[in-house]
């Protein structure tokens, strides 16, 4: 796909392990910001404890790169056994609505 890809990651921290996990997310964001095609990599706390990223791709191609990368290994191996379960990732894209203006 050529159009931006939006990606949500959500962690779901242990509660005792909720700041370690937050501390890997945020060491190795600056980083991320640095590859090719990544025009959003934000972080957010929910409420309920979750950690959520959200994540705009130039192209899905340069996402999947993102994935491949060191990175991702970081975190992958960073977070390892501190999580209540798996990571949930949704990917997604924007569908054309002509009565949005093509700038939103």
């Amino acid at each position: 796909m050529s159009q931006p890809c939006i990606v949500i990651a959500t962690f779901t921290p242990k509660p005792e392990h909720y700041d370690e996990v937050m501390r890997v997310l945020l060491e190795v964001s600056p980083e991320v910001h640095l590859e090719e095609g990544c025009e959003l990599y934000a972080l957010h706390e929910e409420v309920e404890g979750r950690v959520v990223l959200v994540e705009k791709w130039t192209t899905r191609d340069l996402w999947k790169t993102h994935l491949s990368l060191d990175t991702v290994a970081r975190i992958q191996k960073g977070i390892e056994g501190l999580l209540q379960c798996d990571v949930e990732v949704r990917e997604m894209y924007g569908v054309a609505d002509s009565s949005y203006p093509e700038s939103l």
